[in-house]
């Protein structure tokens, strides 16, 4: 359609511009605009024949313009893509609305992302708006696995700080690694500081159990090397590399290809190394070797902490060993200055224990009481042995004397603070149910029960032992002391427990 001449007047009276000069202007606009999205605009029949194009850059397009131009769409592209494509353009050109899909195509740079948009237009044409979306579908993928990557670290942070079992620590580390790094097995093997070897620790994702037999002196073989040079090593192909003492035939059906030895390194020291295998090629780009050597961190600081949990554990062990040593030869104190014998000691402490357990007491409370019924009359290193051994009734300022030894236990042992859990009994095991007893004159439930507990082992033993005033009395006689005083003395629970272990 031809403007006439007064038409064309009217346009620049308007608009400042002929039609012709307007839709110049309106392609240098288009222009700028692509030159701005880098996109490529595609103009084509309905049968995809491309009849135009706009693009600011031409460096992203799939093809050189000249080799797309008056050609159809789906001819130039790979053909799976290509049907894809040209359904596209007939559900454009019939149903009169946008499509959209996306494809990859493999050129000369690497793999790129497209998304393409189909729009049918007055006349049976059709435009499509191609966009090259690598960027950003490669930015969203790396977002979704450092993602992943924190989760995995996380996850591994917590079974550091939540158990010192190293077995399961390394369990949960290398499921991460096979998980994040896309390998087929990981192993650690652990460096033994007494032999200077490196030895299997843990493993995943083998199909024999021939790694688990490892050995290796540190600068043998691949793991060694790394051990030594305190350096990542890799082999790209096992095949061609056939010097590592690991290539043995159970080994080598195996079938991996792919392989990496990572040192772990904490706090300045090796403790062992971690190993990674896949049994098909790959180039790992900086992000994969990255977080490998994290990974391998993350290990080093495992295995440090379980060896400072069970160094720990050692040196607690020894300690509590030296502690029941010292509390043993405290109550032989009472032995030798005559106050107690060992075999009174010996027996009102198992007794305590098998009533202690008969009544529900927890297990991890016993070696408390263990501990207290050892020191139970530890004060009377305090009391005149003329008074202890007294073969007559003792007078009554005597006998106020005797009953300070409560006290004085309490006194010497309190500042100890490895037996404050032990005290109950030294402290308490001369008070009564009904109240009357001492120090502290305290009543029923308001008595520990460790106490309770050790004064019936302790009367029972008493009374069927010989004293300085009196011969040992009979078993039967012990027993109706017993019953006699329950409720006055004795807890009466305790008491029937007591009595059901003697029937048992």
């Amino acid at each position: 359609m031809t403007v006439s001449k007064e038409n064309e007047l009217k346009v620049k009276r308007y608009t400042g511009f002929t039609t012709d000069e307007k839709q110049g202007e309106a392609s240098i606009q288009l222009e700028a605009i692509f030159r701005a999205f880098q996109d490529l605009l595609l103009y084509m029949e309905p049968d995809g024949r491309i009849l135009d194009y706009k693009a600011g850059n031409t460096v992203p397009l799939f093809l050189p313009p000249g080799e797309f131009l008056g050609k159809c769409l789906p001819d130039v592209l790979p053909a799976e893509i290509g049907e894809k494509i040209s359904r596209a353009i007939q559900q454009s050109v019939l149903g009169d609305k946008v499509v959209s899909l996306e494809f990859s195509l493999q050129l000369p740079n690497g793999e790129h992302r497209y998304e393409i948009r189909l729009v049918a237009l007055a006349g049976s044409r059709v435009v499509a708006l191609l966009r090259d979306e690598t960027e950003r579908v490669l930015a969203t993928e790396r977002m979704q696995r450092q993602a992943r990557q924190l989760s995995a670290l996380q996850s591994i942070d917590a079974t550091i700080t939540s158990s010192f079992d190293l077995s399961v620590t390394l369990s949960v580390i290398l499921r991460q690694v096979i998980n994040q790094l896309g390998v087929d097995a990981a192993d650690v093997l652990l460096l033994n500081q007494n032999t200077h070897m490196l030895e299997y620790a843990a493993g995943l994702g083998f199909r024999s159990a021939s790694l688990e037999r490892t050995s290796l002196m540190v600068g043998q073989g691949y793991a060694g090397q790394a051990a030594l040079k305190r350096t990542m090593i890799s082999v790209p192909d096992l095949n061609h590399q056939q010097t590592d003492p690991l290539h043995l035939p159970s080994f080598i059906q195996e079938g991996f290809t792919f392989y990496y030895a990572v040192p772990l390194i904490a706090k300045g020291q090796v403790t062992g190394v971690l190993e990674i295998y896949r049994r098909s090629a790959l180039k790992p780009g900086d992000d994969w070797l990255e977080f490998l050597t994290t990974l391998a961190s993350q290990a080093a600081i495992a295995i440090d902490s379980a060896a400072l949990f069970q160094d720990l554990q050692k040196t607690n062990a020894e300690l509590i060993l030296a502690y029941d040593a010292a509390i043993e030869g405290w109550s032989h104190v009472l032995e030798l200055t005559g106050r107690e014998t060992k075999d009174h000691i010996a027996r009102v402490v198992r007794m305590t224990l098998e009533l202690a357990r008969t009544v529900g007491i927890n297990e991890k409370e016993l070696v408390h009481i263990r501990r207290g019924a050892f020191l139970h009359d530890i004060g009377e290193v305090g009391i005149s042995e003329d008074i202890l051994r007294k073969p007559g009734p003792l007078t009554a300022a005597e006998r106020i004397t005797v009953q300070q030894h409560p006290l004085i236990g309490y006194q010497l042992l309190a500042p100890v603070n490895y037996l404050a859990a032990a005290l109950d009994i030294p402290h308490y095991h001369h008070e009564r149910w009904d109240g009357s007893g001492y120090p502290e004159g305290l009543k029923g439930e308001q008595i520990p029960i460790a106490a309770r507990v050790f004064a019936v082992a302790d009367v029972y033993d008493a009374f069927t032992s010989p004293r300085p005033y009196r011969p040992a009395r009979s078993i039967r006689e012990a027993l109706e002391y017993i019953r006699e005083q329950t409720r006055k003395h004795f807890d009466p629970e305790v008491v029937n427990a007591f009595l059901q272990n003697l029937s048992g």
